[in-house]
């Protein structure tokens, strides 16, 4: 009798946890989370995210704040952010790349989404807050590189300066083979990739005094390219690679 008691009770706690967990679960779906984000959403903020030059077919104009604070009611449920990507509402996006969980990530997963960036804060967004800690962030960026249309090549870009803010492990050695990915691609004028190139060739050089000096050489060649775009690339950089403020910083 003992015995039967105690695996009644022992399936009883595991009932009552299946069902809290279900009704967890089941709490948000993507049609819930979407009118939540309508609530939200801000006409004055859709217009001056225009100004800025993030436009998208559907927007609500939810402040990345309100954003960050659904994200964290909601918790990390990757299946409901690749529904929410699907459903191809800006915000809804953002929000689906707050609650993925970059450990579930796949390069195909990152290569569907990358079809779909329209402008910079999806693709910024996307490399900040999940690809980058994708296993498959490096492979992708190299490859992302050579990319043609503008908002693709700049998730490349993107990605290699989160990589060289977020990725405390990786050798020298897969920068500097990088600074040739963002030489080979300087002449790119169009702007969304001019800026990230810059970018990235800045945070790399910002790394440490090793890597500071590679960027400022790698820099330079960029420099002799002579090309509108090479020449704000490379001066741009170089103005904050040589400042006394990264240099200090980087002798500590």
């Amino acid at each position: 009798m003992k015995d039967r008691s105690q695996s009644s009770s022992i399936r009883t706690k595991r009932s009552r946890r299946s069902k809290k967990l279900a009704r967890a679960e089941a709490k948000w779906t993507a049609a819930r989370a979407v009118r939540e984000l309508e609530r939200l959403g801000e006409k004055r903020n859709v217009e001056g995210m225009a100004r800025f030059g993030i436009r998208a077919k559907k927007v609500f104009g939810v402040s990345k704040p309100k954003l960050d604070e659904l994200a964290k009611r909601i918790g990390k449920n990757h299946e409901l952010g690749m529904k929410l990507w699907e459903t191809g509402i800006h915000d809804a996006r953002i929000l689906g790349v707050l609650i993925s969980e970059a450990e579930r990530v796949s390069a195909k997963q990152m290569e569907r989404w990358v079809k779909d960036f329209d402008n910079w804060d999806v693709c910024d967004g996307s490399c900040c807050h999940l690809f980058v800690f994708a296993k498959a962030a490096w492979k992708t960026a190299f490859a992302w590189t050579r990319r043609k249309r503008e908002f693709e090549k700049r998730a490349g870009f993107a990605l290699g300066a989160f990589l060289a803010v977020h990725d405390k492990e990786a050798a020298d050695g897969i920068y500097v083979k990088f600074l040739k990915a963002i030489e080979r691609e300087a002449w790119d004028e169009r702007n969304f990739v001019r800026k990230a190139v810059n970018w990235a060739l800045r945070n790399i050089g910002k790394r440490n005094l090793r890597l500071n000096q590679a960027a400022i050489l790698s820099a330079e060649r960029i420099h002799r390219q002579n090309t509108w775009a090479a020449r704000w690339i490379a001066g741009d950089a170089l103005r904050e690679l040589r400042s006394e403020a990264v240099q200090k910083r980087l002798r500590l």
